[in-house]
């Protein structure tokens, strides 16, 4: 629940009229927000709503949301809720991962495109990042990531390197070693796996990366 509510706030206050549209939520996580929307913690866009942000967007809007003030309070709360540690042995056969709120913003994004990408998250990472803890003293997201889960979120950053900022991925591979290089195959378009290098934290490895 706080994860939907989470990407309706982020997505919302860089919206610029605060709503969060068709184009950015998948149906399945639409699903969710309209549960949400019966418990009075969304405001699903009626015709009208939909119709002003359509002229606005330029495109026909089928679906937006938005947080309600119940939606809005409860986000607060549950941001500042002391929350469980992880079960079933994950603090202890995982690897502890701390990340800033640009960091897992961008790793949220990465996770929700599953359905879509070729080279899709590693297994359990998606549960992780809907699972994770905020310690809001130090502004870190932390969750418990197998090698394998580590390597597919240096590729997620990648992804987000190539895109836009290189912030996230480089500070990734300062603090936990991890980059994702393209092998020459990816690069020639004959292969979609991940290829993904382990450094020592510090290293300039990355240099080369997304060349």
């Amino acid at each position: 629940m706080l994860s939907v509510l989470e990407a309706l706030c982020e997505r919302g206050q860089t919206s610029g009229h605060g709503w969060t549209l068709d184009t950015e939520f998948l149906p399945p996580h639409q699903q969710q927000a309209g549960a949400l929307a019966v418990q009075g913690l969304v405001q699903l866009a009626g015709r009208e709503d939909r119709a002003e942000l359509s002229v606005l967007e330029g495109r026909p809007v089928r679906w937006a949301a938005r947080l309600t003030p119940h939606g809005h309070d409860t986000l607060t709360y549950g941001r500042t809720r002391p929350r469980a540690e992880p079960v079933s042995g994950e603090a202890g056969t995982g690897q502890v991962v701390e990340l800033m709120p640009s960091q897992m913003a961008a790793l949220r994004v990465f996770t929700s495109l599953a359905g879509q990408l070729q080279v899709s998250p590693a297994e359990g990472l998606a549960q992780q990042v809907r699972g994770a803890s905020c310690d809001h003293g130090i502004k870190r997201w932390r969750l418990y990531l197998t090698r394998e889960q580590i390597a597919s979120v240096a590729y997620g950053f990648w992804l987000h390197r190539m895109t836009g900022s290189a912030a996230e991925a480089n500070r990734f591979a300062d603090e936990y070693g991890a980059v994702h290089i393209p092998s020459s195959a990816e690069q020639d378009g004959l292969s979609a796996g991940a290829n993904t290098a382990t450094a020592e934290p510090g290293s300039a490895l990355l240099s080369g990366a997304g060349a």
